[in-house]
């Protein structure tokens, strides 16, 4: 769908703008390549959309929803930036009319965008692009995430704006990996933990962080934590698929990563990801003893729960195996080995169900896994609303939970049903959201006793002054 969308895009652009022969289709054809690695069209196309970057998608942010902008080349979207402009927004998130971006838009990694990838993304937006005149919906955050401009502040503190500069220590596949990773790809701005005013913490990058109600993984080359243990080939066959077979599979934002863009990246630049990826500063979490994936082994309880009710029984599945069995087996199969080709995973050596953060598990069970490549398309359905399946409540999903934990995965890990709760929710709020309600009484609060203190000190002051002339 991505890549019809795209080519209609191109093709109606080409066909509305200058003739084939005044179009420079190398230069083009570079920009799509950069638009698809930084995957603008995933974050501007709104689901369901026949119109690729005309904005309006929905981003799920800890401080609110923000809207995607039109980014087609019409007076609602970019057309009238001209490319000085479109490098401040891209790198800088500064607008033409001077606001600032939230970093949702992830300008602090597209500042490391070299001057040809730059301008070939220009140049492919204006002339590769369909225009749309379609306004765009305006981004309404609670105070006093609101305050555009002090986005200003946030970024003298905490954006790198330098662009990339090649490393001649490493190979030409190393820096071409490091450029997609931290810049293109902008792999670091999900998976890197976020200090207490949402910036990235530069101690532990790629290290692993919350990602509304999922969890992106450390990937780091620490062999029990992160991706150590990954063979370069099984990393590239998971950015190309969404799976690799005995690791993982992608789910959640990543399904739309490689769904989106990582499945149209060159073999080679895959390659070179793997290969910055095993490079990085390895970074052990706490309490980890073993890789993720190496949890579990198969466990059929089919026979233990088999005749326990009368074949005519109500509301029989009141365990975490009767629940599995009821809505699980029969795809995931009896014993957890999932199905033949692994379009249903298995259970075990399974980083979902390894992991010392079971967000990725119980997301998947209430929102299911959806994703489309060239290997095909797997498609899981989610167990809350809306959704065809059953409805499970938070306390079944933790049952559930916890039984593939005990089996199948990490044993030392549980699950609780305010755990499903927050995550059906979207996931713990960090710090800085949970002040959000005591920030103006906050402000208040303290210009209240600003003006006491200086009452006072005029008022003392004026005695002092009355005693000395009296």
């Amino acid at each position: 769908m991505k890549q019809l969308l795209m080519a209609t895009s191109l093709m109606a652009a080409l066909t509305l703008s200058a003739p084939a022969e005044q179009t420079d289709l190398t230069l083009l054809r570079q920009g799509e390549q950069v638009a698809i690695a930084s995957d603008c069209q995933a974050c501007h196309t709104a689901p369901g959309s026949a119109t690729a970057f005309s904005g309006g998608y929905a981003i799920a942010s800890p401080m609110g929803v923000i809207y995607s902008t039109n980014i087609t080349p019409s007076a609602d979207g970019i057309g009238p930036y001209s490319e000085a402009e479109f490098s401040q927004a891209v790198r800088h998130g500064v607008r033409a009319d001077g606001a600032q971006l939230y970093p949702a838009m992830p300008y602090t990694s597209y500042s490391k965008i070299t001057d040809e990838d730059l301008h070939a993304l220009y140049y492919y937006f204006m002339h590769g692009v369909k225009p749309v005149e379609q306004k765009n919906r305006q981004t309404s955050l609670p105070f006093p995430f609101n305050l555009r401009f002090s986005m200003f502040f946030w970024n003298l503190m905490f954006a790198d704006d330098k662009p990339y500069l090649s490393d001649d220590s490493q190979s030409a596949e190393w820096n071409r990996g490091n450029y997609l990773v931290n810049g293109l790809a902008h792999c670091n701005t999900c998976h890197t933990p976020r200090g207490v005013l949402m910036q990235e913490a530069g101690n532990r990058p790629l290290a692993g962080a919350p990602i509304g109600s999922w969890y992106a993984p450390n990937i780091t080359s620490d062999a029990i934590s992160g991706i150590g243990g990954w063979r370069n080939d099984e990393l590239v066959q998971y950015l190309k698929t969404g799976r690799a077979e005995g690791k993982n599979q992608a789910a959640g934002g990543m399904a739309e990563a490689v769904e989106h863009s990582l499945q149209y990246l060159s073999d080679s630049d895959l390659k070179a990801i793997a290969v910055y990826l095993k490079s990085t500063t390895p970074i052990r979490d706490e309490g980890d003893t073993q890789p993720a994936y190496s949890f579990g082994k198969p466990a059929d309880v089919e026979n233990s729960i088999r005749g326990r009710n009368a074949n005519n029984a109500n509301h029989s599945l009141t365990n975490g195996a009767a629940l599995f069995s009821g809505n699980c087996a029969s795809c995931h199969q009896p014993d957890g080995a999932g199905s033949a080709n692994q379009a249903y995973p298995s259970l075990f050596h399974n980083t979902a169900t390894g992991m010392h953060n079971p967000a990725n598990l119980i997301a998947a069970i209430l929102f299911g896994v959806q994703r489309n490549t060239a290997a095909g398309q797997v498609l899981m359905p989610g167990f809350s609303s809306p959704s065809y399946v059953d409805k499970l409540s938070d306390a079944q999903v933790a049952d559930i939970s916890n039984f593939v934990l005990a089996h199948y995965g990490n044993p030392e890990v549980t699950v609780s049903a305010g755990d499903v709760a927050w995550v059906r929710q979207g996931g713990h709020p960090p710090l800085l959201a949970r002040a959000q309600p005591w920030i103006m009484p906050g402000i208040v609060a303290l210009i209240v006793i600003l003006l006491a203190v200086c009452a006072g000190l005029t008022w003392r002051r004026r005695r002092r002054i009355a005693r000395d002339n009296g």
